[in-house]
Parts: C-alpha cells; structure tokens; sequence
C-alpha cells in the first residue's frame, strides 16, 4: 500500500507539473494572438487618386485583418515630393507612399525592400510588365509595387485627318513626316493656321522631354554606362553598314526640325499654344500623350472626333520601343510597421485588386493577366499593348534632368545653338547629377 500511495503521490504531481505548463503554454498563446491584433494604423500618401478609389479594396483588407486601419492622404504634385522628405527625415510621415518610377535612384536610402517570402523577383518579372521590373527591383530586391503603367500614344484628329485623305494615322516616323507635312497649313505670311503635329519645342508641349527620350531610345540610344555613373547620350553608335552615327544628336535634330521655318516639315513653333489646347481647339491634329488625357479632352471637347494609336516606331525596326510614365506604391524604411505595410501591398497587386483599380480609374495595368483583359478595351488598347514594350532610363534627379533637357530642346529650336553643341552641354550638366549620386 505504501508503494501504490508513493506512485499515487508522483503521479498527481506529474499531472499538476503537466496541467500547469499546459495552461503556461495556453496564456503564452493567448498573450501573443492579443499582441497581434492590437490595432494598428497604416499612413499611406499618395497622389491623384482621392481616397474613395481606394477605400473598396483597403476594406477588403480590413475585413481580413480586422485590426488594421488606414490613413490615406492625398497631395498635389508641387508640394508632395518635399513634404515626403521633410516627413521622412523628421521620422514621420508614411508607411505607405506614392513614388515615380524614376525617383527610386534618387530615394533608394528611404525605402524598404520587401521581406523574404512574400514574393520573388522571379514572380514579380512573371507578373509585372517588364518596365516594373526594370524600375523597381534592385539586386532581386523588390522595392515597388505599381497599379498602373502608362505609355506615350499618339492623340490624332480624325477630322482633320478626313480632309487631307489620311486614312489611317501614321506607324512609323517616316510616315509621320509625310502626314505632319500635309496636315499643316501655312499662310502667306507664314503663320502656321493649322499644325501637323504639336512636336519640336518644350516650353509649349507638355512631356515634350519624354518624346525626345522615345526617339532617342528607339535609335538606339545608350541612355547610361552599365554602372549608370555617366550618361551616354551624345555617344557614336555603329550602324549596321557600318557607318559611325550619334543616336541621340540624330533624336534631337529630327525632333527639333518640326520646328524649324527652313525644313519643309515644319509645323509647330514657340508662339503655338500649348499643345493639349491647342488639340481641344482642333488647330493641330497630332500631339503625343498618356492615357489619363483621354478623360481631359472628353470632358472639354466631348463631341471631338479623334482616336488613340501606338507611337510611331521606326520604319523596319524588328522591336517595338515605347516610353513609360507611371508610380509605385514602396514602403519607408522608418516604418514600425514595415511588414505590415508591404502585406497590405502584395494584397493591393494581387490581379482581381488591379483590375479593380484600374477599372475604377480608367488606367492602363501593370499586371500582364489585367492586360491581357484590357488588350480588348477600346479606350486602354493601345496603352495595354504599348505597356508590354515600354521603357525608362535611370535617372539620378529626374526634375533636373527634365529641366535641362527642355533648356537643350528650346535653344536648338530657337536656333540659339547648334545641336550637338546644345546636346554636349545637357550631358554635361547631367553627368554632374550623375557623379553627386
């Protein structure tokens, strides 16, 4: 009886030891489930789009992670960009903010790369067109997740194209010419009354330096060294016969040519208005724009007749090149909540999201199944297309660049300096951006 009491004895301890680290594990538990769903708030800050396009796909979110909920901040262009910074710099401001896909070079220091396991660089190259790619993922870190890409297209008057017997806009650059040419109406004293094209100037175009880059890339171009250390733009090139040319001067005198009184394809000058007017007033019958100034020019001229084509390539080119334009949503790297933060983005780039927000908006995808839906929408067609062929270049401070590019396009346009003086001067002044990176 005293051995079967002694093995009683240890037998209730060991059950009480038992019992009492079972209920240890279960308060461990209940401790970390309630950690986790303490409420957390998410500050996204973004730009054009106001915070009801978001709000169906963020409750989505919530539903799912009830303990999540989000500040959604819209700013205009001119302040946006400074008051990230400041924000950032003061450590502040979002979680979650809008970026250009040409600023990354420029904000690297202030991003957060997606954590390991959400998604790989290898499925972000299968979902994602290439440009996104290119644009937002660093050393198979990815830093970026966009919604939409936008592309240059041509905007043609399908009246005016009537009356000159145009029938179909032009594909390529030669027949471009020939189209701008017979578009354009010149008066005795010669003030252009109708143009051809809104394309040679800067001040009076609007993206006129992303038109100029189109040419130049679709030339050949090299845009950067391998390192993207120095620009390359004024840089000979060797063409298939052989013959030493320079891509980018050739870009920059085709494109100021149209501006030019002595070319017979002049068409457009600095004292024109500026040309997204001047397409609404139906004084010129082709401009280059992006997708949202489809939405403009019906709401000013909604009985206009005009259509949307693909930029022209160049004549027997065997790729097509085109020129994007577009954001990403990244993650700042003083977030407290990093984790959570790029969790809300994988959820926002997943395809049924997308293709929500971009029917809502009206916008070209970044994703190629929405694409692939949208390749049958005649409004998003040509951009959806053109989104697969898309480009970019590496840019240190692409304000300044911009703003040095249009001073090039001006003075060549004004005949105030030859082009390739005109084109050596704008690298030099960019590879100082370059070299300051």
């Amino acid at each position: 009886m005293k051995n079967k009491s002694k093995f009683f004895r240890i037998g209730v301890i060991l059950f009480a030891i038992l019992l009492f680290a079972g209920f240890g594990c279960k308060d461990d538990s209940q401790k970390q489930d309630a950690e986790q769903l303490e409420p957390v708030e998410i500050v996204i800050w973004s730009l054009w789009d106001e915070k009801e396009v978001y709000d169906p796909l963020l409750n989505e979110y919530t539903k799912l992670n009830p303990n999540i909920r989000f500040d959604y901040k819209k700013f205009t262009f001119e302040e946006y960009e400074q008051a990230v910074v400041n924000a950032l710099a003061a450590g502040k401001g979002p979680d979650i903010w809008l970026m250009h896909h040409t600023w990354l070079p420029k904000h690297l220091d202030k991003l957060a790369s997606m954590p390991e396991g959400k998604m790989s660089a290898f499925e972000y190259s299968d979902t994602f067109v290439d440009v996104a790619y290119n644009d937002f993922v660093i050393d198979n870190q990815i830093y970026g997740i966009p919604l939409s890409v936008d592309t240059l297209a041509m905007y043609y008057n399908k009246d005016l194209f009537n009356s000159a017997a145009i029938t179909n806009p032009p594909a390529n650059w030669q027949e471009f010419k020939d189209d701008a040419r017979a578009l354009t109406k010149i008066n005795e004293y010669g003030d252009i009354q109708q143009a051809g094209a809104a394309i040679g100037t800067a001040r009076n175009i609007n993206r006129a330096v992303d038109i100029l880059y189109l040419l130049m890339i679709q030339n050949g171009t090299e845009m950067t060294d391998e390192n993207n250390t120095n620009v390359l733009f004024n840089q000979s090139a060797t063409a298939a016969d052989g013959e030493e040319y320079i891509p980018g001067l050739d870009a920059l005198i085709f494109y100021t040519d149209f501006a030019n009184p002595k070319k017979t394809i002049y068409t457009w000058n600095p004292t024109m208005h500026y040309n997204t007017d001047a397409f609404i007033e139906e004084s010129v019958a082709i401009m280059f724009n992006y997708s949202y100034q489809n939405e403009v020019i019906r709401g000013k001229a909604p009985r206009m007749n005009y259509g949307i084509a693909p930029a022209p390539q160049i004549e027997g080119s065997s790729k097509r090149y085109d020129f994007a334009n577009y954001w990403g949503f990244t993650v700042a790297n003083n977030s407290k909540n990093q984790e959570i933060a790029w969790d809300v983005l994988t959820f926002l780039g997943k395809q049924e999201n997308v293709k929500a927000y971009t029917e809502t908006t009206k916008r070209p995808a970044s994703r190629r199944d929405v694409l692939n839906e949208q390749l049958q929408d005649p409004d998003l067609k040509v951009f959806a297309e053109q989104a697969l062929s898309a480009q970019s270049w590496h840019q240190v401070d692409p304000g300044q660049i911009e703003a040095i590019m249009a001073d090039m396009i001006e003075k060549v346009a004004l005949g105030e300096i030859e082009a390739e003086e005109a084109l050596n001067d704008a690298v030099n002044r960019v590879d100082v951006l370059m070299s300051n990176q």
